[in-house]
């Protein structure tokens, strides 16, 4: 089923979304396929749809920072990243609440972001068959078998995944260059003209 951007399909997906389906959906990068965060069988239904290898974790996508609560420990490192990247397209790794660590972002994305806000905070990937290429668009994201619905947001805007850093340990660690250069990342930000 193929949904429009709209209010009305938007609130349709989060309704697919909180029954336990999984949809794809477009971001600041590529497609995503997103289930909800709460719900063990639909994630487990990502790793079915993707052929993709268990050991291989997903990342927590949410509409807003106050929403990750209950999954992780935002440190004052990860706080200050948040301010400068978010909404975008990073991903930080950190400590979750319930042992283990877990990637986090809030895409810049008016179509994700609305989603993520009906629905609430899904656990989420690329959408494509593990190995393979993201989806750049509803007709691709909509090839992948199990899929529920594919809301199309036109052509995914960024082209590369985003850029994944590790703030586990003592100093941060990018994990996947993508969107964001590492030393774009990692180095100071860039002085204020005034």
């Amino acid at each position: 089923m193929v949904l429009k951007p709209t209010r009305a399909g938007l609130l349709r997906a989060a309704q697919l979304v909180r029954s336990g389906a999984v949809v794809a959906f477009p971001t600041d990068t590529v497609y995503g396929l997103g289930a909800s965060a709460d719900d063990e069988v639909a994630r487990k239904r990502i790793y079915q749809i993707k052929g993709r290898p268990v050991g291989m974790p997903l990342i927590l996508m949410v509409a807003a920072e106050s929403q990750l609560e209950g999954y992780v420990h935002v440190d004052s490192r990860a706080e200050s990243m948040m301010r400068r990247w978010w909404p975008g397209p990073l991903t930080l790794i950190l400590h979750a609440k319930g042992g283990g660590t877990l990637g986090v972002r809030i895409p810049k994305h008016k179509v994700a972001l609305g989603l993520l806000r009906h629905a609430g905070p899904l656990m989420t990937t690329s959408a494509n068959i593990h190995g393979r290429d993201p989806a750049m668009n509803a007709d691709e994201a909509g090839t992948l078998s199990g899929v529920m619905a594919v809301i199309d947001g036109g052509a995914a805007p960024g082209g590369s995944a985003s850029t994944v850093v590790d703030l586990t340990g003592p100093e941060p660690h990018v994990l996947r260059e993508g969107a964001i250069p590492a030393p774009e990342l990692l180095g100071p930000p860039a002085p204020r003209s005034g």
